[in-house]
């Protein structure tokens, strides 16, 4: 399941079974963490293994400087950062700066704010709705469909949020189903479990325990607002890939016929 050891969260699609039985190739669709603490060994697995050709970074301006990836060879990097960093601090969408140097502990402090938990809830569908982060996640799918050989690799910083809608779309966009969508997402909440429990019953009611496990592990119900709220806005996830991301049936038959068997 979990295919890099030194990276957090990295797996891979390949393996799911879509309807219709087929199934998406292995090593050539990836997803996880930061590459900033990417291990010589790892490096050569991408390298090696996985013919790494491209890296998404789904990150902020601020995490990168804090974290920059390290290089893998033969591989290009695109930054494509998920969401405008200033407009979401402005419009209090996003967690200040000072949270993610101790994220549990500032949880522990402030899951409790109705402004947290509000963070929390509309993080996924403020995302899908984002004009910004649309045309963010138009132009990966974009170089997914442009990359003839090789692996791809797209991250944020745990390899859960941004990256987990990155997966959502990639895997709709090959013909999953909502149920494939939602394991692969629920995924990285068994990589994340050891972590969640250091903090999760240091809170007390279901709200911040709600905050607890949207910033730390995964929220199935929040991110299954955000496919819901897909549905209610453009009718389907079939016209949300065509529309806001600009996803033709041409480039989703090129994505089939390049990652499924």
């Amino acid at each position: 399941m979990f295919i890099l050891d030194s990276i957090p969260n990295a797996r891979e699609l390949g393996g799911y079974t879509l309807p219709g039985g087929r199934v998406v190739k292995h090593d050539l669709l990836l997803r996880g963490g930061s590459l900033n603490g990417i291990s010589d060994d790892d490096v050569l697995l991408l390298r090696d293994k996985f013919k790494l050709k491209k890296i998404f970074d789904f990150r902020t301006g601020t995490e990168v400087r804090m974290m920059p990836d390290r290089e893998i060879p033969d591989a290009r990097r695109f930054w494509m950062p998920a969401f405008n960093e200033e407009t979401m601090h402005e419009e209090k969408l996003a967690l200040p700066h000072g949270a993610y140097r101790d994220l549990g502990g500032w949880l522990v402090e402030h899951a409790s704010l109705k402004s947290t938990q509000e963070v929390a809830r509309k993080m996924y569908t403020t995302m899908v709705t984002n004009e910004f982060t649309q045309i963010q996640y138009a132009g990966f799918l974009q170089n997914i469909v442009g990359t003839a050989d090789g692996a791809v690799y797209w991250h944020c910083s745990q390899g859960k949020d941004r990256t987990g809608l990155a997966a959502a779309f990639v895997l709709a966009a090959l013909g999953a189903d909502r149920d494939t969508i939602m394991k692969d997402y629920a995924i990285s909440g068994e990589y994340y479990r050891k972590d969640l429990d250091l903090y999760i019953d240091r809170v007390s009611s279901p709200e911040e325990k709600a905050a607890m496990r949207t910033f730390i592990s995964v929220n199935c119900d929040y991110f299954a607002d955000a496919l819901d709220e897909i549905d209610r806005k453009w009718g389907s996830m079939a016209n949300y890939l065509s529309g806001p991301l600009c996803l033709s049936d041409d480039d989703m038959d090129i994505m089939q016929k390049r990652y499924l068997e």
